[in-house]
């Protein structure tokens, strides 16, 4: 076999979408190589990496021990575990329990609290309505996940994709103005997630920074 076949390539920014994938490899020990994409510069753009994301959105990856390519980061953390048989429970209850999670992180914690980061962080004062909106809809989304973590460690039954995908998100919790001493369960699971080693690892993938901890 030739040098390079079972590795997986990743074509990604230091975003909450990006971080998944990094994450996710990581934790499953996978071999992979980093192609960043930098998104301030409209790499996204480039017809190279258009052919393996049509929607010009980061992360995606090139699988070379199957031939598999895939966009879209909630694929592909599937896709992952069910490569590897890890992090991600097979058919049945608890598949289906994680399943109803991580659309819930796709549908409605990714896209809302992104928002926030475009008209809160970075474009503060163009539109109060907006602003008001997605704030509003910030501490409801946490209060969800604050809610949900009354009786369990984790958003599903153990650690799986489903806290994968949605961590990163909370990671941005000073993006989003918000204060994690205000939801203790999920303070909680924050750090719980952000002591492990391949989370560490991840979140500085492709640039080496430190993970956000709350005072």
């Amino acid at each position: 076999m030739q040098e390079g076949e079972q590795i997986i390539d990743l074509y990604t920014w230091a975003t909450p979408n990006g971080r998944k994938v990094s994450i996710m490899l990581e934790e499953l020990g996978l071999d992979y190589r980093v192609f960043p994409i930098d998104i301030t510069k409209g790499d996204q753009h480039e017809p190279k990496f258009m052919s393996l994301s049509p929607n010009n959105k980061i992360p995606a990856i090139v699988d070379h021990s199957t031939g598999v390519q895939m966009m879209e980061s909630g694929a592909i953390l599937m896709y992952l575990a069910h490569k590897t048989g890890k992090l991600m429970s097979s058919m049945g209850e608890g598949f289906w329990s994680e399943m109803e999670w991580l659309m819930f992180q796709v549908g409605h914690v990714g896209p809302m609290l992104g928002q926030t980061h475009h008209f809160v962080k970075f474009n503060p004062g163009k539109s109060p309505y907006a602003e008001e909106r997605y704030r509003k809809e910030n501490v409801r989304l946490y209060q969800v996940l604050e809610n949900r973590l009354q009786d369990r460690n984790y958003i599903a039954k153990e650690y799986s994709i489903v806290d994968i995908a949605t961590w990163p998100w909370i990671s941005r919790y000073e993006f989003q103005q918000m204060n994690l001493n205000e939801f203790p369960r999920l303070k909680d699971w924050y750090l719980r997630i952000a002591d492990r080693p391949a989370v560490q690892r991840g979140y500085s993938v492709p640039k080496v920074l430190d993970v956000p901890i709350p005072d």
